[in-house]
């Protein structure tokens, strides 16, 4: 199952990264606790709409292209888990990529 809080997380933690920017300097520039923020970008919590909006201003990047990397990256993980046809003894068999 692909839990959004989790892409959501990755999608904010490498946005920080490329800007070389520590969780306490983000989390000071969106008026966030560096705890929570730290939380959200594992993600063990769910981001607010309003606290996502603090965050991408805070990394000067629009929520629209956070969401959309965030749909990206969902849409990568659903097309690998996508049921196949595979010919099985004569016959074609529907199966997932997770149960393969």
């Amino acid at each position: 199952m692909i839990l959004l809080r989790h892409e959501l997380g990755e999608v904010l933690r490498e946005r920080r990264q490329e800007q070389g920017r520590t969780l306490r300097d983000v989390a000071g520039a969106g008026a966030v606790s560096l705890g929570y923020l730290s939380e959200v970008e594992r993600g063990v919590k769910e981001a607010s709409s309003e606290l996502l909006g603090a965050i991408c201003e805070a990394l000067d990047i629009p929520m629209s292209v956070v969401l959309d990397d965030v749909s990206r990256r969902v849409a990568r993980v659903e097309s690998l888990s996508a049921p196949v046809s595979l010919p099985v003894g004569g016959r074609t068999a529907v199966v997932s990529a997770s149960a393969a």
